[in-house]
């Protein structure tokens, strides 16, 4: 059941979310060569505990920790650990935050240090095919219109997008109806109607679309092992058009 949203409500979504983006500002500042990927989720969980909010994803399924955490060749869900980060990786933090019974959930991908133009190319083309699929998100559009024009961005670009991970509706659950997948038709869907709230999270893999998780149970990895990016906002659609939540204004 697809659940749609008050004014207030999503104003209320909008305050956690607003939590969940100063959380990504903080990793932006801290991610560079040297820092465990340990020490940025502890720093994540201390700042949104200190704002009276708690951690999404820690619990969730059994997962222990605040932060997924995935480097490189990692699609998403990568456990945070010792692993040190280094000059030329790219990684991609995911941050859940609940706060007055409300959702927020926002990742980015950042480079580390000095990355390569291969990096480079595939970091500028991820934000632009959220950016692209946000832009989709109005009235009487259809959900796919949003899934196509983010997997046009990839394709174009030579890049594939993950079809075994979507994004979803978020609200009083982090996970709700509809799901959001990367790659669709245009026209088909469920059409949109204003009080809509997602989150939004194309997943452009430099090889093949093909995945597989690791031994953990949790690490998604590309069956290829080439380089996987992911950004994510959470967004509502209005009358006015989209309004993205996941950030910090």
């Amino acid at each position: 059941m697809i659940i749609l949203k008050s004014r207030d409500e999503i104003s209320r979504l909008k305050r956690s979310n607003r939590l969940a983006a100063q959380v990504m500002n903080m990793m932006s500042e801290m991610v560079k060569p040297g820092v465990t990927t340990a020490e940025l989720d502890r720093r994540a969980e201390e700042f949104i505990v200190k704002n009276g909010a708690k951690p999404a994803f820690k619990g969730y399924m059994g997962y222990k920790h605040t932060l997924c955490i995935s480097t490189n060749e990692e699609v998403v869900h990568g456990i945070p650990g010792s692993r040190t980060l280094e000059e030329g990786d790219i990684v991609g933090i995911d941050c859940g935050v609940l706060l007055d019974d409300f959702y927020g959930d926002h990742a980015w991908t950042f480079p580390v240090g000095s990355v390569n133009d291969d990096a480079k190319k595939i970091l500028a083309k991820g934000e632009e095919a959220l950016m692209t699929g946000i832009a989709e998100a109005t009235v009487d559009h259809r959900l796919y219109d949003i899934s196509h024009a983010i997997q046009m961005v990839a394709e174009k670009s030579g890049f594939s997008v993950v079809r075994d991970y979507v994004g979803h509706g978020i609200g009083t659950e982090l996970h709700e109806e509809p799901q959001v997948p990367n790659f669709g038709e245009p026209g088909t869907g469920i059409r949109l109607r204003a009080g809509l709230t997602m989150a939004l999270e194309p997943m452009l893999n430099q090889g093949t679309h093909e995945v597989e998780v690791l031994q953990d149970g949790w690490t998604v990895v590309t069956k290829d092992r080439k380089l996987s990016v992911h950004f994510e906002h959470s967004i509502a659609v209005t009358e006015e058009g989209p309004i993205v939540l996941s950030v910090m204004d």
